[in-house]
């Protein structure tokens, strides 16, 4: 199937972009710059990951969220909490309806591609602050990008049903160089250690067993997720087509 991968620069998804090499033909790879703290130190290393690979790579520019939406993640909004990702705090950061927006435009540059499917790297731990995460949400939107266009897009969610830890494991099988990827919040030169996507960068490579190459500006213990494992909403693995 030829596909769109959805690219951030982040470890998912430069992660979920080496997969959809292995399993598809990848005609372009996409990032959205949209005004967040981190979009300047994410964007290149997506497209150095795409490059790599031989793959068209463009960034779609959409100012108007930093311009108009309330989230801390955005350069137009507070600071970014620290602690850990599933902390009450760190849904400041979420951008409101972010997905949906990137999805209904990839979709649309995806179909004029002339691709089959579009690829996400959203997964399991994903859905705990992100109500556009969500499986009944992924679902919905799926049906929306399927039904709304003539190549019936199909959206592939490949890592829905794994770890941040299995990701971490998956990208070591795919020979991804993790450390060309970023994750902290706040954008600085380094990543801080500290905030919620850190927090989950650094548990991600304990509990995939693997060596963080990660230069972090802090190491100080990592805090206690506050969900316990018995809450955490159940996901469901999609089926997925092609």
């Amino acid at each position: 199937m030829n596909v769109v991968v959805l690219c951030s620069g982040g470890m998912d998804s430069v992660t979920a972009l080496h997969w959809a090499k292995v399993h598809h033909a990848v005609t372009r790879v996409v990032s959205f710059d949209y005004g967040a703290k981190h979009n300047a130190r994410e964007i290149p290393f997506a497209r150095e990951h795409a490059l790599k690979l031989g793959l068209r790579h463009d960034v779609i520019e959409l100012p108007f969220v930093n311009q108009l939406f309330t989230s801390h993640l955005l350069q137009s909004g507070g600071s970014i909490p620290e602690g850990h990702y599933a902390a009450e705090n760190m849904k400041q950061t979420v951008v409101p309806f972010r997905n949906a927006i990137f999805l209904s435009i990839a979709c649309g540059y995806a179909e004029s591609s002339g691709a089959q499917g579009l690829v996400i790297a959203a997964h399991g731990g994903d859905h705990t602050i992100y109500p556009d995460c969500r499986e009944d949400f992924m679902r919905a939107m799926g049906d929306a990008m399927r039904l709304g266009t003539y190549a019936g897009i199909e959206l592939l969610r490949p890592f829905i049903a794994m770890t941040k830890g299995e990701i971490v494991g998956e990208g070591r099988q795919l020979g991804v160089d993790l450390a060309r990827t970023w994750s902290c919040y706040k954008g600085g030169e380094t990543h801080c250690g500290r905030c919620g996507t850190c927090v989950e960068r650094r548990e991600a490579f304990i509990v995939g067993g693997l060596v963080d190459p990660t230069v972090y500006a802090d190491n100080a213990p990592l805090p206690k997720n506050p969900m316990p494992a018995a809450s955490a909403e159940r996901i469901e693995k999609p089926k997925l087509h092609g």
